[in-house]
């Protein structure tokens, strides 16, 4: 099963940019989002993450994130319309005010969440930790630790998976379309999901520190990422980017 964050191969040149400066195209887009306030801005933001996203050929993968996060946005737009009381009635308990900032928060919550899904789409971790330790200086067990609980996602999901597959033979209905059942059913698979996790978690320590985890420096990598012209254009246009966050 193709996890979302899973690295896709591609030779496009978002696939070849160094991989901090990809974090740092993410990230420029998530400030630029967070810092703008029309529509125009947020839609544009939003649309320029699929569209890198569509080059890099994982916009597949971005609409099926996409599906998951519109009921999510959805609910924030009711809690906004429900709580906010100022401006003028539009129908019932609804302002103006509230379906602006309900329909706002909306499109910040689905253009925040993408960039970095792309990102982690088109690096690998390996190179990611790599390049934040050589780069950025990160110390190398953070990076670790990071890229790590990345990798722990799809796997931690695969046992919940199998976890489930094993309750339903036992006779367990999890298909109820009933949220608040299926959450009572759902709470129970986090024990063993838990023991599964922790022993997962030794394993993966002990492994590491037979394989010399405490004596990796930045300077024993060997593969070098050097920021290159592409790099800066691509650091220029971020800069750009939040510019256009805070000016819209």
């Amino acid at each position: 099963m193709v996890n979302v964050i899973d690295y896709m191969p591609g030779d496009t040149l978002l696939h070849r940019l160094n991989p901090v400066v990809k974090l740092g195209l993410a990230a420029a887009i998530i400030v630029g989002i967070f810092l703008s306030d029309t529509y125009v801005a947020l839609l544009g933001f939003l649309a320029l993450t699929l569209a890198l996203g569509a080059y890099a050929g994982v916009v597949d993968r971005l609409f099926s994130l996409l599906k998951l996060l519109i009921p999510l946005a959805l609910i924030m737009l009711v809690l906004q319309l429900a709580f906010m009381r100022d401006g003028n009635v539009v129908w019932g308990f609804i302002t103006d005010t509230g379906l602006i900032t309900g329909s706002k928060a909306c499109l910040r919550l689905l253009g925040v969440a993408l960039p970095l899904i792309l990102m982690l789409m088109v690096t690998k971790l390996n190179d990611l930790a790599n390049a934040c330790v050589e780069v950025l200086h990160v110390p190398y067990r953070y990076a670790f630790t990071f890229t790590t609980a990345l990798r722990f996602v799809p796997v931690f999901g695969q046992e919940m998976n199998a976890i489930m597959e094993a309750q339903t033979a036992r006779g367990v209905e999890y298909d109820t379309k009933n949220p608040i059942k299926k959450l009572k059913l759902m709470l129970p698979l986090c024990v063993p999901l838990l023991i599964s996790s922790v022993g997962k978690t030794d394993a993966t320590a002990l492994a590491a520190e037979q394989r010399g985890f405490y004596l990796r420096t930045r300077a024993s990598s060997y593969k070098r990422y050097p920021i290159k012209g592409l790099d800066i254009a691509v650091l220029i246009v971020s800069i750009a980017l939040i510019a256009i966050g805070f000016l819209f």
